[in-house]
Order: C-alpha cells, then structure tokens, then sequence
C-alpha cells in the first residue's frame, strides 16, 4: 500500500499544512511512516517518526480498546446498567432510563440518550483549570455548564457525544480506583511500547522538541499553540502516527486470536460489529463496508490539528494519518481525504 498520484509537498502547500506524518499497515505489520514539513511554522522543527500531535477524538478508539480490555479482566460488562458498577457519579434516573438503563455498550456506541450540551466541551483554558470528571459531569464547570442526563430512551437514536466518553472515564476509575492515564500506561502503552503516548494533560511537557504545534487552516499558529482537551477518554491523547499504528495493529492481531495485551478474538469481534442495528458504529469506531471489505475508522478534528486512522482488517491493511493543521472541512474533505483515497485506490 502507498501512496499514488499524489504530491504531498504541493497539497501541503495548497491546504497551508504544516507538518504532516503517516504510518503504513500492509500484510499486517506496520510497513513504515512518511513525515513531511515543519511541527511549527517558520522553526526549524522537522517532523519525524517520534514527533507527537494531538490526536483528538482517535482518542476514543483508544477508549474503546481498554473498556474492552477491562471487560476481559471482568471489571466491567458490556450490557449492564453502567450505575451498577459507578460509585463517585451516576447517570441521572428519569423519564427515560425507566424502560431502558444505559450500558457502555450505549456509551461506546453514541447511543446512550446522552447529548452533548450546545458549546462544551472546548479546549483547555488555564485560567479555569483542568475539571474533575464529577465537576464536569455535574455541569459545575465552563467547559460544560449543564449536568449530563439522558435525554432520550438509550438506544433510540444516535448522538455523537463527548459526555458519554467522560462518563466511561469516570466508570474506568471507579471501578480500577486509579485515573485513567494509569490504566492505559499499565495495560496499552507499556505493553505495546507506545513511548510517545501521552494523556495525562497536567504532565505534559509540551516544550519538547517532540511536541507539534496546532496550526488554523491559513496555516498560522493557534493561541497557545498545543490545544489540549482536559477529557482524556474523548479527546486527550498526544502521539505519534507509529505509536497509533501500533494501536491499529493491536486490534488487527486481536481479530485474528493474537492480541499482545489479552483481547479476545470474541470481544474483538464486537467492536467491528455494527451496534443496535446502526451499520455505520461499532464500539468507539466507525464502519463502512462489510464483511471482506469492511473498513474500521475513527477521525479527530480539533483546535490546529486533523487526523484519521482506518483499518481494512480482513486485507491486513491500514494508515494513522495526522496533520497539525484544522482545515475547518471534514477530514476526507481535504489533504487527509486525498491520502486516504490514493492509499485504498
């Protein structure tokens, strides 16, 4: 797989990307990564294969991966009343949750009932600070000023939400008793070797050379040029496209009975199947496609940065593509779409 009838330094230039890194998976392993441009305009700060972007929403397939990790090690249960198990906050009982409880099946899914209130949700802001989770989720904060509840039976519709993956963070705590970061380092990145994985916001030193910066679509720097979003579980994650890759790989090798961090091939499975009847969603990713063909995706679109990953799990194949450039257009809408099309042609 590579990339064809496409000169990325010219589209670069024509969308105003800065920097731009992708890593390959053919045959099921990762091939290699392409880097282009700069991780800060007008510095001297090349992209390499260790340069960390912000990765946005692809921080939900991470989540789904180690919701289902905690599954195999019995913490957690893809159908149950999520209440059951959530001890500092619970999902508000009302008109609603009375016929049907909302499970992570719900959560993972986008189709608990839960919507994400009208403008929260936005990047970090040093002068409020970082939330806690039950602050958040309580509506006891700028970033979300309504308390979460269920605003229509689970399972009768689809909505996109940011809230449902903050409630499955709370849920991950309460039920390991450690944050979240530290369940991933534990089970994710040390096994898989993620070194240049980071969500624990608070910790980053974003000064490293490592770190891009976010860039807006006229390819200008972005106010405090390394947007952070204080919601790992949604949209935390700092890393690298070959660090992804791995997490790629990861679920790729679990489909075929293979996983190096204790996923069956069952719960594998489930992930990539679409979920109540909604062809398009599994659990924290995206479907297109069926059986031979069906391709596993997530994007992340935030403050200066776009990225993607997709999966065609059967032909063994797939790319993590991250830009640090917000084109203000969906992702297959602009350089990323003309990657993603030149690699499955």
């Amino acid at each position: 797989m590579q990339i064809k009838n496409i000169n990325i330094k010219e589209r670069m230039e024509h969308y105003n990307v800065n920097g731009l890194s992708i890593a390959l998976i053919e045959n099921g392993k990762i091939s290699g990564t392409e880097n282009y441009g700069l991780l800060e305009v007008k510095s001297n700060r090349e992209v390499n294969e260790n340069s960390i972007f912000g990765a946005c929403s692809i921080s939900k397939f991470l989540t789904g991966m180690m919701a289902i990790r905690l599954i195999e090690e019995g913490l957690l249960e893809l159908d149950e009343n999520v209440n059951d198990r959530l001890v500092t906050w619970t999902v508000p009982e009302n008109e609603y949750t009375s016929n049907k409880k909302v499970t992570l099946r719900n959560l993972l899914s986008h189709q608990s009932g839960i919507k994400d209130p009208e403008g929260s949700f936005s990047e970090f802001n040093s002068d409020i600070g970082i939330p806690s989770m039950v602050e958040l989720l309580e509506g006891k904060t700028p970033y979300c000023k309504v308390p979460i509840a269920v605003q229509c039976e689970p399972e009768s519709e689809f909505n996109y939400s940011d809230a449902a993956f903050c409630i499955i963070q709370q849920l991950i705590e309460d039920v390991t008793k450690k944050p979240f970061y530290q369940v991933v380092n534990e089970f994710i990145f040390k096994p898989l070797e993620m070194k240049n994985s980071y969500l624990n916001t608070t910790l980053l030193e974003m000064e490293k050379n490592e770190f891009s910066c976010g860039h807006n679509k006229y390819g200008e720097l972005v106010g405090g040029k390394y947007p952070l979003y204080p919601y790992p579980t949604a949209s935390g994650l700092w890393t690298t496209s070959l660090d992804f890759a791995s997490l790629v790989l990861e679920l790729m090798n679990a489909l075929k009975g293979e996983s190096k961090i204790g996923i069956s091939e069952s719960l594998a499975k489930e992930m990539i199947t679409p979920q109540r009847g909604k062809s398009w969603i599994g659990l924290g990713v995206f479907l297109e496609g069926s059986n031979k063909e069906l391709e596993v995706s997530s994007f992340g679109w935030g403050v200066g940065f776009q990225c993607m990953m997709f999966a065609v799990p059967q032909l063994e194949k797939g790319a993590v593509i991250m830009t640090n450039a917000e084109l203000g257009v969906h992702q297959l809408k602009g350089i990323i779409g003309e990657i993603y099309k030149s690699l499955i042609s």
